[in-house]
């Protein structure tokens, strides 16, 4: 059994440890890890099953799991338990994997999971970037292959300097927000967004993170050093030398011919057809009575199709390093065909299609109130979301038959990305008081669907009149890495992703980056490769920015006739009652009445939505009339709501009744009210005195209009006395 083992340092000012032997013992892996009052539980195992057969597939699975419990803290909703992981969860998750996957060796290909579990929480030590480190020092203990160590760390610019693994304070007006992870020599992951941040500022943020994250190795490496593990060793499968040349001779030369066509379900046809070929090529073999080593023509057949995708790939890639040319014709640095169009949904607020080569984005706008926001309540925080962006990929888009589903952890680290990439020209809320939805519904793709999401989002806001200043381009950048020479691609397509060796976004203006992601499939990236793919993506985000403002040269100068018109009120707190009214009962009657949308925070904020300017203003004049505070000195016009001996009772203000005394009815002496009013009478007065306690008196003598009663009388001046049926009455 494993004894228990402890490395801990002091990281960036706090206690960092992990060790292993004490906790999850059945696990091929676990690390407990504490950083600062944080801590997780990282595990891994690895089925034992014996992989006899080679295989492009590699089963694993990651997931990053926070407890309600390690804030303290009671789950929300009905259902008092954690259940469906959160969209943060979804995307740690994602942020795990991505650096963690390239770094198995090639011949593993065991059912693989990784599970990272929040236990404690300490709001100065970030769970998230811990839990990259954790899950590296959980496979580097264990006996399952793995290439590391890699670590991560959180990285900030923040007046000049950078702070490593910053606090939730200290992220407040950072201009760049990073997350990456690296091993020794190379950076495997980047995950962040910046406010206009330039490529220089964003390599020199990468290389101090680099150099901050070479600690996080050390301990690493000396824990795996007590621990010692037995590492499992690749299986003896013998190379059939026959079908791999049977294969390379079949299929290469076909290949060299069809991976030229453009068009991308062309070429996957024409593709599709040697690898037909192929099969019934290994059919006749075997009724001929020829056969492979490999075994029956079943298995034959399967090692013919894992060697066709290694025959596809390589002619591939010597296409593009030996020539410079790719599928599609274009040399590296070449953007595709873009096509624009705006308005195209003439009942949405905003829209606009975003097309670049096979790759087409729609991109609407939908405008709301503060009712609409998104309220996250999750472990590590507690917010609402005035911007949000969602990124849909239906199967139609890829030409493929799919069923309806949730989101999953792609569409929702996709969205998140492009969010990033508008959120630093989305208007502040004290700019421009709407909650602002953008969605992405991807109609056909070819690679860099989300960046093409990031063009038609801030397409459609500036169809929709939001004023942004700024065009915001996305753009996906590809590497070929060949005989130690790296060949970079700007725009790739799909293929070029799926077999090449790096997806690397950037997305921001002309002034600077706002987003960017970079996941590899080699062992790392040299930082000098990084600063040139940064140096030539920005060269595609000028041109894609170019094509952008030749369709739409600026943000519309007026809101969509379809989009609702925002205003908002403020009225003073102890008023705030009388607008909601009992039960609701006011506020719910305002929004029957006009069809507007209202809302009221606790500090007396109104915000008012409404189809058209004419609902607003009515709607206005609703709410200021509930909430309008009786003034002395001014004339109102209100109605008869009660008749008594000694005068009438009348409504000025909706709920605000002041009392109108026989004696002030009329210039001369009134023997009878019914003489001169009855019930539900309008008439015009004027507020004579309102008294300490709020109540008011009227007029309706014409020498009364023209004093001037607006002087507040002094709160210690008595009342005046009344008589006993008004005193009654007043009770």
């Amino acid at each position: 059994m494993l004894k228990p083992f402890k490395q801990e340092i002091d990281f960036q000012g706090k206690n960092f440890s992990i060790e292993t032997g004490k906790y999850a013992k059945q696990a091929d892996g676990a690390i407990w890890l504490k950083y600062g009052n944080t801590v997780i539980l990282a595990t891994v195992v690895g089925s034992k099953e014996e992989i006899t057969e080679e295989t492009d597939f590699f089963p694993l699975t990651v997931d990053y799991i926070e407890k309600f419990y390690a804030a303290g803290r009671f789950p929300g909703g009905f259902m008092k338990r954690e259940s469906q992981p959160s969209t943060e969860e979804k995307l740690t998750s994602r942020l795990i994997d991505r650096p963690i996957r390239p770094l198995f060796p090639s011949w593993f290909k065991n059912e693989t999971q990784i599970m990272a579990t929040l236990l404690s929480y300490d709001v100065e030590c970030d769970p998230k970037v811990a839990s990259v480190t954790a899950a590296s020092a959980a496979l580097m203990i264990s006996d399952i292959p793995f290439e590391g160590p890699v670590g991560a760390v959180r990285i900030i610019e923040k007046n000049g300097g950078y702070i490593i693994n910053p606090t939730k304070e200290q992220e407040e007006g950072a201009k760049l927000n990073i997350v990456m992870a690296a091993k020794r020599d190379a950076i495997v992951m980047v995950e962040g967004e910046a406010n206009e941040a330039s490529e220089a500022e964003i390599s020199a943020a990468l290389k101090a993170g680099h150099e901050a994250i070479l600690p996080l190795l050390d301990v690493q490496e000396k824990l795996m050093a007590d621990v010692a593990p037995e590492k499992r060793t690749a299986p003896q499968i013998v190379k059939d030398e026959e079908i791999i040349s049977f294969v390379k001779e079949f299929v290469r030369e076909p290949l060299k011919g069809t991976i030229t066509i453009s068009e991308k379900l062309k070429r996957y046809s024409a593709i599709k057809e040697i690898k037909d070929a192929l099969d019934v090529k290994i059919a006749e073999k075997y009724a001929a009575g020829e056969e492979f080593i490999t075994g029956s023509v079943e298995k034959a057949t399967r090692k013919a199709h894992f060697l066709f995708e290694d025959e596809l790939k390589y002619v591939m890639r010597s296409m593009i390093v030996d020539e410079h040319k790719r599928i599609d014709g274009r040399n590296p640095e070449q953007i595709r065909p873009i096509w624009i169009e705006t308005g195209v949904l003439p009942n949405v607020h905003g829209s606009a299609i975003f097309t670049r080569g096979e790759t087409q984005s729609l991109g609407t706008l939908t405008l709301g109130i503060a009712t609409d926001e998104q309220r996250v309540d999750i472990v590590t925080d507690n917010y609402s979301k005035s911007f949000m962006l969602h990124y849909n990929f239906p199967a139609f888009s890829v030409g493929e038959i799919g069923r309806l589903k949730s989101p999953g952890r792609r569409e929702i680290g996709h969205g998140n990305l492009a969010e990033r990439a508008l959120k630093a020209i989305v208007p502040s809320q004290e700019e421009f008081a709407y909650t602002i939805r953008l969605v992405s519904e991807i109609l056909e793709s070819n690679g860099s669907s989300s960046q093409a999401t990031v063009c038609s989002g801030c397409l459609a806001l500036m169809d929709g009149g939001v004023p942004v200043k700024k065009h915001v381009a996305g753009i996906a950048m590809g590497l070929i890495y060949e005989n130690n020479k790296y060949l970079i691609l700007s725009d790739i397509m799909g293929d070029e992703d799926h077999l090449g060796d790096m997806d690397f976004k950037v997305a921001g203006t002309v002034d600077g980056i706002t987003a960017i992601q970079m996941d590899i499939k080699i062992d790392g990236l040299p930082q000098d490769v990084m600063e040139k793919a940064l140096k030539q993506a920005y060269e595609g985000r000028l041109h894609i920015i170019g094509e952008m403002k030749k369709a739409m040269p600026e943000a519309r100068k007026e809101l969509s006739d379809v989009a609702p018109k925002i205003e908002h009120i403020k009225i003073s707190k102890d008023k705030i009652r009388d607008l909601i009214g009992k039960g609701g009962e006011t506020i719910k009657g305002i929004i029957a009445a006009t069809g507007a949308d209202l809302n009221v925070d606790d500090d007396g904020n109104v915000t008012i939505a409404a189809s058209s300017s004419v609902v607003l203003e009515k709607t206005i004049a609703l709410v200021k009339a509930y909430t309008e505070v009786v003034e002395p000195g001014k004339i109102y016009t209100g109605k008869v709501t009660r008749i008594e001996e000694y005068g009438a009772f009348v409504e000025v203000l909706p709920g605000q009744t002041g009392l109108l005394h026989i004696s002030k009815m009329a210039e001369g002496h009134v023997d009878k009210v019914s003489d001169v009013l009855k019930l539900d009478d309008v008439i015009k007065v004027i507020v004579t005195d309102i008294d300490f306690q709020g109540k008011f008196k009227l007029s309706m003598k014409e020498s009364d209009f023209t004093a001037d009663y607006s002087a507040p009388r002094p709160k210690s001046e008595r009342p005046e006395r009344r008589d006993r049926g008004e005193r009654r009455e007043r009770r």
